[in-house]
């Protein structure tokens, strides 16, 4: 299901990554609609359901794989028709094996296919019967439409798959296929050695470059007003409006937000009200009625990353409260900026990005990386 179908949910701030195909639900007529599905086993199919309650969906046939010959149906605000001669390719067994799957893809864990080529590659180390039947029952768990698709390879599909489980004098869960032959057999063998080769030595040619996701749960950062600094801000320490001095140049400014809206002004008087505003937020509210430096929008990311160095560099307290996210997702909680905030899943988080990147310059530096 994953493919490039994503979609995601928001619960306290955090994004719950899905994904979604159509199916036909059976309301009276028939309704084609969306499936979601998301990672933390909750579906989504005309309301939020647990995989167990979607389960007995399927059962009673509310969400439909049977579609009658002759049956209304319908998508809303598109077209109302009848079936003539439908074909469906799912089962209730096997949409929901699907969606199972699907949850632990979503998880990035062994699906079905990942479970059947790990018992598959335990049965090559010892080539036993009993480890054959294992292989043979995890390939077969595999949902129909998707054992084709288990090697990756569209020129053989699942043909090596199939013939090495049944074995010499097997037979494949095809009904067309014939007894498996010892010649058929060792071909098959041989395409596994082959692929177990290629692939050790694509992986001594690929760099232990680090994970493509955060291994750490997502930190949310909601806003916090304070004006004094305290002995353990926690999280509170990383927002830009926390009470840490910064010295730009020559001019110190009481917090990040003081200096990112100082900066961001074209007449000096209002730079120096701003500078020495009561807090974050009324040097906000004094920018927003004062002309803007010209070219600023272009530029503000880049005096943003800037700010944002200065004020781990010269708070290592507040560095080590950084650090200790790991490599979570910062989510920078901002209901007024969709630019450098989100908010209820929305926004484009750019200040939660810059301080992940900011915690890459720290790890770099106490790791002793050189930088050229």
């Amino acid at each position: 299901m994953i493919r490039n179908r994503v979609t995601y949910r928001t619960v306290d701030g955090v994004r719950i990554p899905g994904t979604w195909r159509h199916v036909f639900i059976h309301n009276g007529r028939y309704f084609l609609t969306d499936l979601r599905v998301y990672a933390d086993g909750l579906v989504d199919c005309w309301g939020l359901v647990t995989l167990e309650e979607f389960e007995e969906k399927l059962r009673s046939g509310w969400v439909a794989t049977d579609l009658p010959d002759g049956a209304p149906a319908a998508a809303h605000g598109m077209a109302r028709w009848k079936f003539s001669e439908p074909r469906s390719q799912l089962t209730p067994e096997l949409l929901l094996a699907e969606v199972k799957d699907t949850i632990d893809q979503l998880n990035d864990r062994p699906d079905s296919t990942g479970r059947c080529l790990a018992a598959v590659d335990a049965f090559l180390e010892d080539r036993t019967e009993e480890n054959r039947a294992l292989a043979r029952d995890a390939f077969l768990a595999v949902p129909v439409t998707k054992r084709r698709f288990a090697l990756g390879d569209m020129d053989r599909k699942d043909w090596p798959l199939r013939v090495l489980v049944a074995g010499p004098g097997g037979r494949t869960y095809l009904s067309f296929d014939e007894q498996v032959t010892q010649e058929d057999y060792d071909r098959a063998l041989a395409y596994f050695e082959e692929r177990s080769r290629l692939k050790a030595e694509w992986q001594t040619r690929t760099s232990a470059d680090g994970p493509a996701t955060p291994y750490a749960p997502a930190v949310h950062l909601p806003p916090f007003a304070a004006k004094e600094r305290v002995m353990d801000p926690g999280l509170r320490g990383l927002r830009n409006d926390y009470p840490a001095p910064i010295t730009v140049g020559e001019v110190d400014y009481p917090s990040v937000a003081h200096a990112y809206w100082a900066l961001s002004l074209a007449r000096p008087e209002d730079h120096d009200a701003v500078a020495t505003a009561d807090s974050g937020a009324a040097a906000q509210e004094i920018a927003a009625g004062a002309p803007c430096r010209e070219g600023w929008e272009q530029a503000r990311t880049a005096v943003m990353t800037s700010l944002l160095r200065a004020k781990y560099e010269q708070h290592s307290e507040l560095a080590a409260i950084l650090l200790a996210t790991n490599d979570s997702t910062l989510l920078y909680e901002d209901v007024y900026s969709s630019f450098w905030g989100e908010s209820g899943g929305r926004g484009r988080n750019w200040l939660g990005r810059l301080l992940e990147l900011v915690r890459s310059d720290l790890h770099m530096h106490r790791s002793g990386i050189p930088v050229l």
